[in-house]
């Protein structure tokens, strides 16, 4: 493992000074969260003063409502016998009588009872007009339906418009008279004017509209029952698995035991330093480009072993990063300033070479609909090809580097480029309109996150910042404690709903950190030689892979999956339960 010099490849060996890198601090768990939440926390009530008795360790559950609330969950479960013998038993009936009549008048479509019934239930006066509206307008529809037009008219002009309530929409309803057609664009049909149906979607309405201790709301328990669900799975920065996991019977908290943390397996295959490593996007293969100029196709089975699956040969120089199309079918290779070939991962065949004669290629991606791929050269050009290696677009000037990673958005509307030392172009295809994101010291390597909202920035000052990209870019987070002095280290977004931050380091550990708090969480020791690249599975939360220096490339996976038996070897493959 050499320091950087002119005979490096750009991409692996960054060029400069190894004097002005800045030394690790010595915490080297620093973090720094620039801008970032778990979300907001669930308010606490106050408590309960004198109105009504309190349940609960803390006192400030009202009992009362407490009850309503399990009571209309029984309802909405289809338990009505047990909600009305819980009304029975607690003495807390769900609703009063004055609620439970008006109720029942609009389920049966008795739509003047109904409303002279809301005036004494005691609303402010616009939720009774509005309130009021959607009564109204129902039975004005009711009254066209059976063509009563007349009645329809006086019930327009003496009930609903004195309201001065949606003037807009009392408009319409008059349009109605003149041609009933306009029912249709006002997307009123048949089945809306139907008795108990009617009721029913009126009652629903009004559930949305009334205050809710009024009427109280359908599924209000399993409402409050997901929200601490969402606050415990926020709060707990291990979180790496599916909500079917999530129970009620206790408070949720997951251990470092869910993040990928032991080495389950070291592959062998490469001959020399291994730079890049990649999952494919639906996590069956797992791509892999060497300084012993091949790449390597792997094959992840369901039980989680990963196999060599094809050697990818042909390139003259060391292959500096690998792509998968969008449907995983093809994978790309590009060579160290030399070429691009695309090849099929069944069978292993190259199926084109793309090559720009006098300029070299450096980076390389897939059009999001993988019929073209675009690429960055040495003449810092940015080129877009259709597969059979045809021109399609170039944007020629200071668009890339030589050392440079490349992103498309999957929209293909935003090509991302590292376009000077410091900085990261943003180029609209569309608007023709660049953006830029300016760094702070020498930018290293870059990846896109997958809902391409966010950007995840290696520096060469051993820091690593996330910046949001939407709208006008800001900076996030900030990652601390890796070691980087003199090569490329890659990192990567990973886990469920990409929650996590992993990347390589020189000290020849795996770092990952909680994306959005930024703390440190685990530094895993295994590799012997600078770990270059790390790729988190995304169609298994539980499996990491990392390439090293040391010739190797190392499948992380959760303690609970450690393969019995010890270390075994075949020339190629290693099956460990330890770290080394």
């Amino acid at each position: 493992m050499g320091v950087a010099e002119d005979s490096e490849p750009p991409l692996k060996r960054v060029k400069g000074p190894v004097e002005e890198s800045k030394g690790l601090p010595e915490d080297h768990s620093t973090t720094k969260s620039v801008s970032c939440s778990l979300g907001d926390q669930m308010a606490r009530p106050l408590t309960s003063q004198g109105d009504g008795e309190t349940i609960g360790s803390q006192g400030v559950i009202r009992k009362a409502e407490f009850i309503k609330i399990i009571t209309r969950a029984l309802s909405s479960l289809g338990y009505d016998k047990s909600g009305a013998l819980l009304e029975e038993e607690s003495g807390i009936p769900l609703h009063s009588s004055v609620v439970n009549l008006f109720m029942g008048q609009v389920a049966n479509g008795k739509w003047d009872d109904s409303v002279a019934t809301l005036r004494t239930i005691g609303l402010s006066d616009e939720i009774m007009k509005s309130a009021s509206f959607l009564i109204l307008e129902q039975k004005f529809l009711e009254l066209l339906k059976m063509e009563k037009f007349a009645a329809a008219l006086d019930t327009l002009r003496n009930e609903i418009v004195p309201l001065h309530v949606n003037l807009d929409r009392v408009h319409k309803l008059a349009s109605c008279i003149i041609s009933p057609s306009q029912c249709i664009r006002l997307g009123i049909s048949g089945q809306d004017t139907e008795g108990t149906k009617s009721g029913s979607k009126i009652l629903e309405k009004l559930q949305k509209l009334l205050p809710a201790a009024i009427m109280i709301p359908e599924k209000r328990l399993e409402h409050l029952v997901e929200r601490a669900l969402d606050v415990q799975r926020e709060a707990c920065v291990f979180h790496n698995t599916s909500d079917s996991d999530l129970s009620l019977y206790s408070d949720h908290q997951c251990g470092k035991n869910q993040i990928p943390s032991q080495t389950l397996q070291i592959v062998e295959a490469h001959k020399n330093e291994v730079w890049f490593v990649q999952f494919s996007h639906n996590g069956k293969y797992l791509g892999s480009s060497s300084k012993d100029h091949s790449a390597i196709i792997w094959e992840v089975k369901e039980d989680g072993q990963v196999l060599l699956k094809h050697t990818l040969c042909g390139h003259q120089k060391p292959v500096l990063i690998v792509s998968w199309s969008p449907d995983d079918s093809q994978i790309l290779t590009c060579g160290q300033d030399e070429v691009i070939r695309r090849w099929d991962v069944s069978s292993g065949k190259c199926l084109h070479v793309f090559e720009k004669t006098g300029v070299g290629l450096i980076s390389c991606g897939w059009f999001p609909d993988g019929r073209g791929i675009f690429a960055g050269m040495t003449d810092k050009s940015i080129c877009l090809w259709d597969l059979d290696g045809r021109d399609l677009e170039c944007w020629k000037g200071q668009r890339t580097l030589r050392i440079s990673d490349m992103a498309i958005t999957d929209d293909g509307k935003r090509i991302i480029s590292v376009c000077r030392e410091s900085a990261i172009l943003l180029l609209d295809r569309e608007a023709k309109f660049d953006r830029l994101i300016e760094e702070v010291d020498m930018i290293t390597s870059f990846s896109l996150s997958k809902d391409n909202k966010f950007l995840l920035v290696n520096l060469m000052n051993q820091e690593i910042h996330l910046w949001s990209i939407e709208g006008d870019p800001k900076l996030i987070s900030e990652y601390k404690g890796h070691k980087r002095t003199r090569f490329v280290i890659r990192s990567c977004f990973g886990g469920l709903d990409q929650s996590f931050i992993a990347s390589g380091s020189e000290d020849s550990q795996v770092y990952i950190w909680h994306r959005c708090s930024g703390e440190l969480l685990l530094a895993l020791p295994g590799h012997s030689g600078a770990v270059n690249c790390v790729s988190w599975n995304p169609g298994n939360l539980h499996m990491l892979a990392s390439a090293s220096d040391d010739g190797t490339i190392r499948i992380w996976g959760l303690d609970r999956f450690n393969l019995k038996g010890g270390e075994q070897s075949n020339g190629s493959n290693h099956q460990c339960n330890g770290r080394s």
